[in-house]
């Protein structure tokens, strides 16, 4: 099987880092980047062409539903999943309506995680 391509999106160093560390232990998943902004998502999306961004909601610059827009801009066929510490329903709405296909909270369980990423990256 071939693994999902992953680039992460997450401003907060230590959990992006960990989720790399995490990733890279499962074969069904292979991260390609991991950036710290929003803003730098849409231009590695465009050199990397990844399946699937795991995109931070809440970051300096633009937020998770502003940077899924761009994102989705350089590659329709990338799929977004929200991660976020905590999400309102407005939020949630948003996001979706930006065209994210899931809204994760960084609480949940990694397995699910790793299935919730490797079924977007079907979708």
């Amino acid at each position: 099987m071939t693994p999902v391509r992953v680039l992460l999106v997450e401003d907060n160093d230590t959990f992006r880092e960990t989720l790399e560390l995490l990733f890279g232990l499962r074969d069904e998943i292979e991260v390609v980047a991991s950036v710290a902004t929003g803003d730098e998502a849409p231009s590695v999306v465009r050199e990397l062409r990844p399946d699937v961004v795991l995109m931070d909601y809440r970051m300096p610059g633009l937020n998770g539903a502003e940077a899924t827009r761009l994102v989705l801009e350089a590659d329709p066929t990338t799929r977004v999943v929200c991660l976020s510490a905590s999400v309102t329903a407005e939020e949630v709405a948003e996001v979706q309506h930006a065209g994210a296909v899931a809204v994760v909270t960084k609480d949940e369980e990694f397995d699910r995680l790793v299935a919730i990423v490797c079924e977007a990256a079907r979708q």
